[in-house]
């Protein structure tokens, strides 16, 4: 048995568990510097406060998406897919920064421009304009180091990219604590929408002398066809980013209107825990599973390569969320204060969900490897209407409780359309 297991875990060098234990340390930095974070910013800012910072967060998400032309996805699979070929490489990255540096410098100055209107609609007042203009004058930098990390991942730089993480991450913490204990919630806005333009420069330093970090590199003229390329990943990437966020967005405003600011807060909460153990999984997906199953072209590897992860997944899940659940009030006190004790009863709802979500990843990250737009927007965008009328009718009954239900419920249908989906590959054989 112990044989066997090892086997599993090993099934390949390079494989997705020497992934996790080379992110490991990147990881657990990151985690205990995000407790840290949240356990101040909640005792200094409450419930209340909490909620408008996760109105930012979410608004933040969709505009990274747009600044970024929403092709980083895009770049780690053909970086990943070309790397043997220098030619190829300078086209995608030549192009890649120019659509970067365009869609950024764009949605800065939107933001600026509608800086009150946005204040308005996002944060539920006219106090936080300042915030959005702030955010409109870095948000290039923000997208400058999305498209770093994207570059690393598709390279597959893991022992770099782990040790930028960990820098990013302790600077992180010293930048937002600074800000939070000096200027309280205005100072947690602020450092949301400008620690990634500070994680840009970190990021430069510890690439300067890389091979691809070369004028030349970035220098040449448009090519179509590989805007093209980029313009599938865009689409995907623009409908997660016009479905997830907006969806939070929309019910975090329905509940901070007509239930409570602080029933909102509970929710951020659990969001921000699920966040932190969801960094684990997707750090791993992104560095290691999609430039994977973007190189494979053989149905039976990429057969044998989701089994295997579903091996090692699954069972880390289980034993994981178990323990979480059992400690649910322990974690409560840690890492939030008696204010945030009414939240236990979203933990089993919340870790059900999750359980669903990083299950079907495992698939759903196929349909992005292999540039499976059409597929991919149907089911975005029909799961979060879904998610958006399950939340309603549970939600007018049971509060937030009835959000992360439906969360729940909407993970699992989303489970079983991918096995559906991927039926041939995962269950057929093939010769």
């Amino acid at each position: 048995m112990v044989s066997k297991l090892k086997r599993h875990l090993t099934f390949q060098s390079g494989g997705i568990f020497k992934v996790f234990s080379l992110t490991a340390v990147s990881t657990l930095v990151k985690m205990l510097t995000g407790l840290v974070s949240v356990k101040v910013v909640a005792v200094i800012i409450g419930p209340s406060g909490i909620a408008l910072l996760g109105q930012l967060n979410s608004f933040a998400t969709i505009i990274m998406v747009v600044a970024s032309g929403g092709i980083n996805t895009g770049i780690t699979k053909y970086i990943s897919e070309y790397r043997n070929s220098n030619s190829d490489i300078i086209k995608l990255l030549s192009n890649a920064l120019k659509i970067t540096l365009a869609c950024s410098i764009v949605c800065g100055l939107f933001m600026i421009v509608l800086s009150g209107y946005l204040s308005r609609k996002i944060m539920l007042s006219n106090d936080y304009k300042y915030i959005f203009v702030i955010f409109g004058a870095t948000v290039f930098l923000y997208a400058l180091n999305g498209l770093i990390s994207s570059v690393l991942n598709g390279y597959k730089e893991f022992k770099l990219f782990v040790v930028v993480n960990i820098i990013g991450s302790l600077g992180g913490l010293i930048f937002t604590l600074s800000f939070v204990y000096f200027l309280g919630l205005k100072g947690a806005l602020i450092s949301a929408v400008t620690f990634q333009s500070v994680m840009f420069l970190i990021s430069l330093i510890m690439i300067r002398k890389l091979p691809w970090v070369k004028q030349e590199y970035f220098n040449q003229p448009v090519d179509k066809q590989t805007l093209l390329k980029y313009l599938h990943y865009s689409l995907m990437t623009f409908v997660t980013a016009a479905t997830a966020p907006v969806a939070q967005i929309i019910l975090r405003g329905h509940v901070i209107a007509n239930i409570s600011a602080t029933e909102a807060g509970w929710w951020e909460a659990m969001s921000r825990i699920s966040n932190m153990y969801l960094l684990v999984i997707t750090t791993s997906f992104s560095v290691y599973y999609l430039p994977r199953l973007s190189e494979i072209n053989n149905i039976q590897i990429i057969r044998k390569e989701i089994i295997n992860s579903f091996k090692i997944i699954v069972p880390v899940l289980i034993a994981g969320f178990s323990i979480l659940y059992i400690g649910r009030f322990l974690v409560i006190k840690l890492l939030f204060s008696t204010e945030f004790l009414q939240m236990e009863k979203l933990f089993l709802w919340q870790l059900l969900g999750d359980f669903f979500k990083i299950t079907s990843w495992l698939l759903a990250y196929l349909m992005i490897a292999k540039a499976m737009t059409r597929a991919f927007i149907i089911t975005e965008v029909f799961f979060t209407i879904f998610y958006l009328a399950t939340a309603y009718l549970l939600m007018s009954e049971k509060g937030v409780l009835g959000i992360v239900q439906a969360y729940a419920v909407n993970y699992f249908v989303y489970l079983i359309i991918m096995l559906a989906l991927f039926r041939k590959t995962l269950f057929y054989k093939h010769t």
